[in-house]
């Protein structure tokens, strides 16, 4: 029977995973493409996520809830949670919005408002390419008045975006890279 973590890969793989040409969010061309968002809005993958994940977050020291990327962290940020709260000690999980809403709260950040200043999370992201969504996410939290542990991403790109965001002073971790999708040539 399979880790949680290589049924996760399998998914990810299955559900997730297209060789074809692609403009990402960063603007660069592509000859593959992982949308994360397809094996984790999976039941199963939901709970398998929350797991691995976890896992990686409990590494970094001191969180007391985590942060998702909008759109493709959060779900990752709510399974987390789920996983946590189902484990112990629950994480809470907070939404890092692209853009301030227009209406209502007009807020950046939704699920916070509980948290003291200073309060320690950890950033997760779904697929980190250049870092440039991760790092504005950063930003915003900082901003907010809160530390970052670090970052876990479910998939590095490996095209510059953990060293940028390194650069910036945040440990990455990833559950899986491009090798884990296409062979190392």
């Amino acid at each position: 029977m399979p880790s949680g973590r290589e049924r996760l890969l399998d998914l990810l793989r299955t559900h997730g995973f297209a060789r074809r040409r692609v403009v990402l969010a960063s603007g660069k061309e592509s000859d593959f493409f992982i949308d994360c968002k397809q094996a984790v809005l999976l039941a199963e993958g939901h709970a398998l996520v929350g797991d691995v994940m976890l896992e990686a977050v409990r590494a970094l020291s001191g969180c007391v809830a985590i942060a998702g990327v909008e759109l493709g962290g959060c779900p990752l940020a709510s399974a987390v949670a789920v996983t946590s709260f189902h484990k112990g000690p629950g994480l809470d999980a907070i939404y890092v919005r692209k853009d301030a809403k227009d209406h209502g709260s007009r807020r950046m950040l939704e699920g916070d408002t509980h948290l003291p200043k200073g309060a320690r999370l950890a950033l997760l992201e779904d697929v980190v390419t250049t870092g440039g969504s991760t790092l504005k996410a950063a930003r915003k939290l900082r901003e907010a008045g809160y530390e970052i542990a670090g970052v876990v991403a479910l998939v590095d790109r490996l095209e510059g975006g953990r060293a940028a965001i390194e650069a910036e002073g945040l440990r990455v971790d990833a559950i899986f890279t491009r090798h884990d999708f296409i062979a190392p040539t």
